[in-house]
């Protein structure tokens, strides 16, 4: 019998991302609160937002907003890399990345984690910015998700592919 496998991966799912920042800039640009404060959101090339407000209390307030929206929309914080306020002539700012893909280091520390802690018959591998994790039980490679699951990662995993 042929080894089953899964990949996991760090993804953003680009079209749900577009449409919780869209969400968030109407709920902005209604919000009494912002009001007056030159508070907005929007996409600075494909994957970065840029926040902006007259005063860093609001800019935080703007990415707080930003966060509820994407939680609602199933996107994992884990997956937004948002940087500190900081001043731009009148105005403060905070540019927000997403990331996409696992890198090298990410991918090793998982993969450690399955070779320490995982069931023996587990394999890893990495390709590229993902990881084909296989077994001969398909029990293993889902007590292997579990586990994945439960660990306290920087990265947000999604698991694909299961065969």
């Amino acid at each position: 019998m042929a080894d089953s496998t899964f990949d996991i991966v760090s993804k953003v799912d680009q079209m749900e991302a577009e449409n919780a920042v869209n969400q968030a800039a109407k709920e902005i640009e209604t919000r009494y609160d912002f009001k007056g404060v030159g508070a907005s959101v929007e996409w600075s090339g494909k994957e970065k937002l840029l926040l902006k407000a007259s005063a860093e209390e609001r800019v935080k307030a703007v990415l707080e907003v930003v966060e509820a929206k994407f939680i609602k929309r199933g996107i994992s914080l884990r997956s937004l890399d948002a940087g500190d306020p900081y001043p731009s002539g009148k105005e403060y700012r905070i540019e927000v990345g997403l990331k996409n893909g696992i890198s090298s280091e990410d991918a090793k520390k998982v993969a450690k984690i399955i070779r320490d802690e995982g069931p023996k018959s587990v394999k890893s591998q990495i390709q590229g910015d993902e990881l084909r994790v296989s077994s001969k039980s398909r029990d293993d490679l889902q007590a292997t998700m579990a586990l994945l699951k439960g660990q306290d990662l920087d990265i947000a995993l999604q698991f694909v592919n299961f065969r």
